[in-house]
């Protein structure tokens, strides 16, 4: 197990600082990480890959380490934190998650250098976005445990039996769940409370993917398209839609695993699986 990691910053093209953890060593790997979560959701999955790869773990804006969204933030200023460290570490192998995935797939698209990309469930094109005005709404009104809940019932995140449940149920239960981690911290992870405006910007994103499946018949770096076999089925059909489309890719489905598979144990993860199919896929 590697132990070190560092803490290093890259300035991004309108001039916002990018955090990111660096651990390992071999070639260049840089993680995307999805949404209500950071780069730290990821360490455990750097760590099983750190004997071989560098590993760069970058906060998406407005998390940890980096700075706060600016107005008119699009996919395209994603695209630029991204290549701002691809850039300075010379990283050339890509990895994302979720809405984290699907800005990597752009990143691929449209910056040269990336030799091969790995998206785990990308959400990409066929993601239900319709509940975001909802959303939007409660947020502004400082409604958080309700936008949240909002998120987690119109994406379908979370355990089904969750879903299932009244609004007003899982309403009172975030809220307690937030007031722990004011009251106790939550270790090295954002806190909810933190990461829900945060959610805003992702669904953007995924609302300017829509209708954009096409384009990447242009891309040109090889892609292994991860997902597991418990995930909802809008998870499953952007999988297919994308391997219907790229000139290089490879599917693969990972037995017993849901939309967290990336992240670490105590996050519902497993992470060493999701690892060992990189390891696999980024070797010479």
């Amino acid at each position: 197990m590697i132990d070190k990691v560092d803490a290093l910053t890259v300035t991004s093209a309108d001039g916002t600082t990018i955090g990111y953890y660096q651990l390992g060593r071999g070639p260049g790997l840089v993680v995307s990480h999805g949404g209500m979560g950071s780069a730290y959701n990821h360490i455990q999955q750097a760590q099983a890959l750190a004997d071989t790869y560098t590993v760069y773990l970058p906060d998406r804006r407005g998390r940890g380490m980096s700075g706060p969204y600016r107005p008119g933030h699009g996919i395209r200023q994603d695209v630029a934190d991204l290549e701002a460290v691809i850039v300075t570490t010379g990283a050339r192998y890509l990895f994302g998650l979720s809405v984290g995935g699907a800005i990597a797939l752009q990143a691929a698209l449209t910056l040269s250098g990336i030799d091969k990309l790995a998206v785990y469930e990308p959400a990409a094109f066929t993601a239900p976005t319709d509940w975001l005005a909802r959303f939007e709404r409660e947020l502004a009104a400082g409604r958080t445990a309700a936008a949240l809940v909002t998120a987690m019932k119109g994406a379908q995140m979370g355990p089904a039996f969750m879903r299932a449940m009244p609004r007003r149920l899982l309403e009172l239960g975030t809220r307690q769940a937030m007031r722990s981690e004011e009251r106790t911290g939550s270790g090295g992870y954002v806190q909810m409370r933190d990461l829900a405006s945060t959610l805003l910007h992702d669904v953007r994103a995924l609302v300017e993917m829509k209708g954009r499946l096409e384009d990447f018949r242009d891309l040109r770096a090889e892609v292994l398209l991860l997902g597991g076999s418990k995930t909802v089925p809008y998870q499953k059909a952007s999988l297919a839609a994308l391997e219907s489309v790229l000139p290089r890719s490879r599917r693969v489905e990972l037995a017993g695993l849901g939309h967290e598979g990336p992240w670490n144990k105590e996050r519902g993860g497993q992470p060493e699986r999701v690892a060992q199919e990189l390891r696999s896929f980024y070797a010479p």
